[in-house]
């Protein structure tokens, strides 16, 4: 197959490259930066460099391309801080996702690209009758966003528009919370959310009763593939096979990392130090089914638990 693949020298859009170049497909790699071409090259793909807002540049790449897939993994999240601030760490990230989305659907669309294939997190899931492992009918939870109502809107967004495009098989993969080498949660060179661990600056928030879904970035990556071949229009859950509370795997994973045990905070102090967004993913999500994926794309994780994932896979 010939695959474009948007967002090529991001944490996952590498991974996917090299996948895709080591079993023989053609692949073209965007960025919006020269000085990253070589990353893309040196991983056998051909390159090509445009903003992923100006529309004409979008355009020109893909018709230039001639793709069968398209696969959008355009994100800007190299920097993130504290919690208080990822409403303005996402802002970029959340641009992409709408008026950045808008521009490669269009541009997949107006040269005939039969599959278009877009990433979303499955972080905002619902606990309707408290925290539930729940699959991907039950939408995403505006009420879960807290401030961060622009990120929850970008992603709901981007959904929207790619599941239900007209002239092309649009299939949005909710991914996990990535961990290992060049995520957030890595170990060389440390992530952003490594550090906090170690300094002990990511507490248990009042029960630490809300269920997070995890996926190692290379297992996120091979499910990309398997949608490649294999998804249908519609959403997948892309995660591991044990969603955990915070309680349970943020000790594990500071234990992982060698580092002291979490502080355990009221809801009244996590709210004042990190905001409501993070007390209420502390206390409140869902976590995700991976049960389409695995019967539908015939994937399973090599890390099916991120128990072992942290401590083997992160770097």
């Amino acid at each position: 197959m010939n695959i474009f693949v948007a967002g090529a020298t991001g944490v996952i859009g590498r991974e996917l490259v090299r996948l895709l170049v080591e079993r023989g497909e053609t692949v073209t790699g965007m960025t919006r930066s020269a000085s990253r071409r070589g990353v893309i090259e040196q991983l056998g793909a051909r390159s090509v460099v445009a903003d992923a807002f100006d529309a004409e540049a979008v355009h020109r790449a893909v018709a230039a391309a001639e793709p069968d897939v398209v696969v959008h993994e355009m994100t800007a999240l190299t920097h993130l801080g504290a919690p208080r601030n990822l409403h303005r760490d996402f802002a970029q990230t959340s641009r992409l996702r709408t008026e950045g989305t808008d521009i490669l659907l269009a541009a997949s669309q107006a040269v005939g690209v039969p599959r278009f294939i877009a990433q979303s997190y499955c972080g905002y899931l619902p606990a309707t009758h408290g925290p539930l492992i729940v699959p991907e009918d039950e939408p995403l939870d505006p009420r879960l966003a807290g401030a961060l109502a622009g990120v929850f809107e970008a992603l709901q967004y981007l959904e929207t528009a790619v599941t239900g495009a007209s002239s092309t098989v649009g299939i949005v993969l909710r991914y996990g919370g990535f961990y290992g080498p060049g995520t957030t949660l890595s170990r060389r060179p440390p992530g952003a959310h490594t550090e906090l661990v170690r300094k002990r600056r990511f507490p248990i928030i009042g029960n630490g009763a809300g269920i997070w879904s995890f996926i190692h970035v290379e297992d996120a990556a091979r499910a990309t593939v398997a949608a490649i071949d294999r998804a249908e229009r519609g959403i997948y859950h892309i995660c591991d096979d044990e969603p955990a509370p915070v309680r349970e795997w943020l000790p594990e994973l500071a234990a992982a990392l060698g580092a002291r045990p979490p502080f355990r905070v009221p809801r009244w102090l996590g709210r004042l130090a990190a905001g409501e967004a993070a007390v209420i993913v502390s206390t409140e999500v869902s976590g995700a089914s991976n049960a389409k994926a695995r019967r539908e794309l015939r994937w399973e994780p090599v890390y099916r638990s991120w128990r072992e994932g942290f401590r083997r896979g992160l770097g």
